[in-house]
Parts: structure tokens; sequence; C-alpha cells
């Protein structure tokens, strides 16, 4: 079928206002922030793949009608909501089509009794907790792209908040949700605390990337909202393994801080104006919730901090990271290190407490003899579990050779992160997907399980028209 007639055939069934056909907001749908893309922009080149379109539905029926027409046609398409991806996630086939569910970003209701709030794909999360937090409620939900973010790519992409040592992943704080498969079907998972009924079919939707469905509608936890309550503390600490020993400590110990993390001396010293001496890596902590729960686990932490003998550094620099830390995303498209010959982003991975401080050293070794215009490279744990925790790789290059080895020299950086992590049996992503950018890795991530995933594909779409090249390698 021809690209006009497509055209006029999705206007009829959406109506031709929601079928945007200029070529700035084509663009404007199809960008990610994966960091040599940012690079690319700034140059004035757009090197993303060209849709044909992009669709704004406004409810779960126009979705269903769109989906059904595009899977008969065998049409490529990508969904879409914020557009916080940073792994090549929602850039579009050539040629394909973009679901935007921008518009559909209704809070549909928030059950008080229940402790469940229930809203559209497209509802920006920041607008959703502002909301939340007037009647005294949060999601815990706090990502990094909190000022871009909507429910439905944070449910897609397996998302984290910052807060997440106490509330857990976007997988964690999901009980319900609503989706449309490829051929347009709706299926619906209902709101219930636990059920022991077969797998949990909300997993396949949680963490697929669009390659599953297009989800329409997402219900949450709610939990009470006692900012008034946190304790918080900062320590300097000698050595990222020490540091990691310590987190492990707390973790096992049973404690459920809500923030845990653990900065290298070189972010430290770097990218955080240096609130330790030289050489420390350092330590932040929050403890939140009911008062008595939030002071017992603040006491228990200092004093095994003291137990440790670590340099304490008092509150000032978690108050400072909690004003500052979405800055990078809500200023995103302003950054104007990207017009000075220079690359930045990160990479985020996870693993084992027995392999996650060789994982680490793996990473910042390699890349400091490997990569000869590295200007920069530190990381830091800001998940922990029981059994291990997260890390989140940073580094800056020089773009000297020009725009178009920016994205062969981000890869080889990316390749050294991929290569320590699978060497220890890690994970090759913690938090923002996989994305397009990382799939070549995933046979390795998964094993021999890695085939039910294309079953799974195979049952769900079987045209393969939703994300192609997403999670997937193509066969």
């Amino acid at each position: 079928m021809q690209q006009k007639k497509i055209i006029k055939e999705l206007q009829e069934i959406v109506g031709k206002d929601k079928v945007i056909t200029d070529e700035e907001s084509i663009a404007l749908a199809s960008r990610d922030y994966i960091g040599f893309r940012r690079y690319h922009r700034s140059d004035g080149k757009n090197w993303a793949p060209h849709a044909m379109c992009v669709i704004k539905p406004k409810n779960t029926d126009e979705v269903s009608k769109v989906l059904s027409f595009l899977n008969e046609n065998h049409i490529d398409v990508v969904p879409r909501t914020g557009g916080s991806s940073v792994t090549m996630s929602i850039e579009p086939a050539e040629g394909g089509v973009i679901i935007d569910g921008c518009d559909m970003c209704d809070i549909l209701n928030i059950d008080k009794k229940n402790h469940i709030v229930t809203a559209q794909c497209g509802t920006p999360l920041e607008y959703l907790e502002e909301q939340l937090n007037k009647q005294g409620y949060t999601t815990g939900h706090y990502p990094q792209s909190l000022p871009l973010a909507s429910l439905g790519g944070l449910t897609a992409t397996r998302s984290i908040g910052q807060f997440s040592t106490l509330y857990g992943g976007v997988e964690d704080c999901i009980i319900g949700l609503e989706a449309v498969l490829a051929d347009g079907s709706v299926v619906r998972i209902k709101n219930v605390p636990r059920r022991s009924t077969g797998p949990d079919l909300r997993h396949i939707f949680i963490g697929s990337e669009g390659t599953m469905g297009f989800i329409t509608e997402v219900s949450m936890k709610l939990y009470e909202y006692h900012p008034e309550n946190r304790w918080m503390h900062a320590y300097g600490v000698i050595g990222m393994q020490k540091g990691l020993d310590f987190i492990r400590e707390i973790m096992v110990s049973g404690y459920k801080p809500a923030v845990v993390r653990l900065h290298d001396e070189y972010e430290v010293q770097e990218l955080m104006g240096a609130p330790a001496p030289e050489g420390y890596a350092m330590l932040l902590f929050i403890a939140e919730g009911p008062k008595a729960i939030a002071d017992v686990t603040g006491e228990a932490i200092q004093s095994l901090a003291e137990k440790y003998e670590f340099l304490d550094l008092g509150t000032e620099p978690v108050e400072v990271w909690l004003k500052t830390r979405n800055d990078s995303c809500a200023n995103i498209d302003k950054n104007t290190r990207y017009l000075k010959g220079i690359v930045s982003d990160t990479t985020e991975i996870s693993g084992n407490w027995d392999v996650i401080g060789k994982i680490y050293e793996g990473i910042i070794s390699r890349i400091n003899e490997e990569i000869e215009n590295i200007t920069f490279v530190g990381a830091h744990s800001s998940h922990s579990y029981l059994n291990g925790t997260n890390i989140y790789c940073r580094f800056i290059f020089q773009a000297d050779k020009g725009v178009d080895y920016v994205q062969e020299d981000y890869m080889k950086i990316v390749t050294i992160i991929m290569e320590e992590t699978l060497k220890y049996g890690g994970s090759i992503a913690h938090h923002h997907g996989s994305g397009k950018y990382r799939t070549k890795w995933m046979p390795q991530e998964h094993g021999s399980s890695y085939e039910l995933m294309y079953r799974l594909k195979d049952a769900m779409d079987p045209n393969g028209i939703l994300n192609k090249g997403d999670l997937l390698v193509e066969k």
C-alpha cells in the first residue's frame, strides 16, 4: 500500500488532526536522548530513521483500531509516550509509524480505600505525583527522568526510581494494566494484591519496550507521603569496595532506607563539587516513611558508619543531591556541552555482591586504558537489593574525529561495559531497558532462555510490526 493511501486510511480511522505528517513533528517524535544522537542533533543533522507519520490517539479504542489496520497491512510501528528514552528504543523503523500516547493523559481514578491510582499511558509522572502529593499520597517512583517521563514508557522500560530501595522498581509499583495487542485486541489485567493463577501476565508488558503491545492504562500502588519524616546523612569512604561492603551489610541486615547511593571518587571530585576530600567515595542515605521507622533506620545506619570509621559529611551533600537530582533531564535540550566537541552519557548494569566490585574495576580500568579520547569515566551505585546492586557508569569523551565517528567511539565504550558485565554474570541493563543499542548482547544476557522471548513474540506479534529491532536480534 502506498504511503499516501496509508495516511488517508489512518486519518479516516482517528481523524485528520490526529495523524501528524509534518517533518518537524515527525523528527521530534523520533528523537532519542542517547548520547551520540544528541551530539548528532547539535551538529544540525538528523541521523535517526524517518517515520511516515505520527498518530496521536485519545483513547484505547483508537489505539485498537490503528493497530488492527497497521497489523493487517504489515506496517511497522513504535509506541511512544514521554519520549525520555536513552537507548534508541523509540526510534522508528524507516517508513514506519509512531503511535504517540502523549494525549492519553487522564488520571482515571484515585482509589483511597485500596490505595490504587489508575491513569492513562501518557500521564506525565511528575504531574501525577503533584496531584497525589496534594492529597497526601505518592507512588514512591521517582526516576531521574521524572520531568519528562510518562506512565506507559516507564512501564514498558521496567524503570526504577531513586527511592527504589524502599519502594522497589516499577514492576513492584504496578498492580494492573491495560494493553492493546498488535492485532488490536484489548487485554486488561485486573487490580488485585496478589494472585496464584498461573504466570504473572503483567510481566509480558512490563519491560517489553513496546514489542508485545501498546500499554494504554496503568494502575499503581499508593503510599502515604511523609517527606517531613525523612532522615538523611552522607559519609566519606576510601574505596568503592569498602562502600559496597557497607551497603551489603545494611541490606542483608534487613534495613530498608529509601535511598542508598555510593558515588566513586571520580564523580565526587569532578561532577559533584568535591563535597568529600580527594580520594574519598561518598555514601548518601535517606530513610522515610512513618517517623519511628525512618528514625530507627537512620540510627542503625549511623551506628554502623561509626563502626566502619567513615568520614561524617553531615546532611548537606544529600540536600544538594535532592535539589539537583533531576536537573540533567529537566534541562536536557539546553545542555551546551554537546556544542563543544564533547559527548557525555551513562550506561547502567547490575550484578551480585560477589562480582559487582570486579565489574566496576574492570569497566573503569579498561575504558581509561583503551579509549584514547576519554576525558572522564566514573560510576555510582544507586539501587541496592538483598543480593546485589547496580553500577551506573558515566563517561565523557572528545569528539575529536568529527561527527561521523561519534557513534563508533560511543559504542566502543559501551562494548567494554557490556563485556565486563557479562564476564562476571551481571545484567547488561538495570533500568533503562535494552533498547536497540544493546540488542546484540541480548543472547548472551539470557542464554538458553532467550528462545522463550522469540516464542512469546511470535505468539503476541506474529507479523513482527511492534518496535522491530528492540530486545530481539532479527533472525
